[in-house]
């Protein structure tokens, strides 16, 4: 028994071949010539309309999309946090040696 996506793909698959018939059948295979033209007018401008649709929305995402922080001062970033870092390792360890010795003097 097929799964639901393979139901799917096999849905999809018969209906694109029913597409790609259709479509052989209204550009070479009809009468009127002017049908012929409209098809193949339709299918021009649904072609460029989605290459131009896509450059549109990939200049809009360019012209939209804050830039980049430079290299320098995310490296100067870092550099701070590891520095922070370092400094409270230094303070827990002389926590921890003040609590050892506390301990030690306390016997």
């Amino acid at each position: 028994m097929p799964s639901k996506d393979q139901a799917i793909g096999a849905a999809i698959l018969v209906g694109c071949i029913i597409g790609i018939i259709v479509y052989f059948w209204l550009v070479f295979l009809v009468k009127p010539f002017w049908i012929r033209v409209l098809v193949l007018e339709i299918t021009a401008f649904i072609a460029v309309g989605a290459i131009l649709g896509i450059g549109a929305w990939i200049g809009w995402t360019m012209a939209t999309t804050p830039p980049p922080k430079p290299i320098e001062e995310i490296e100067k970033e870092l550099e701070e946090e590891s520095a922070e870092e370092k400094t409270e390792e230094k303070k827990e360890e002389k926590a921890e040696e003040e609590e050892k010795s506390e301990g030690k003097s306390e016997k």
